[in-house]
């Protein structure tokens, strides 16, 4: 019986494999993005200090992969889960009566 389960769901199988294959070249991708964008940023600033590009050029450069950055950055964090709803206070006031349970002694 479970030979033919597994002859069955191997197609669903190869298909969830090849998502996590993709998943993982994305995750890949966008970590070698920002690792660029973090040796761009190093290299303005050796420009900058050697000379090679002026001050505007270099805020309005800077500017530019320091967004890019953030939004790197905002890709890769994980989203924040949702809070627990806080218990409905109960109501103040009288509360409700219980039945009182019936004996059979009592019926008589």
């Amino acid at each position: 019986m479970f030979l033919v389960d597994d002859i069955l769901l191997s197609p669903v199988y190869g298909v969830v494999w090849v998502g996590r294959q993709i998943h993982d070249a994305a995750q890949e991708e966008l970590a070698g993005e920002s690792e660029a964008v973090t040796a761009a940023l190093s290299e303005l600033y050796m420009q900058l200090e050697t000379g090679q590009i002026t001050e505007a050029e270099f805020d309005a450069q800077e500017k530019v992969l320091l967004d890019r950055l953030d939004r790197l950055q905002a890709e890769e964090a994980p989203a924040p889960e949702p809070e627990a709803k806080p218990a409905k206070p109960r109501p103040k006031g009288k509360r409700p009566r219980k039945k009182p349970a019936v004996k059979p002694a009592m019926i008589a």
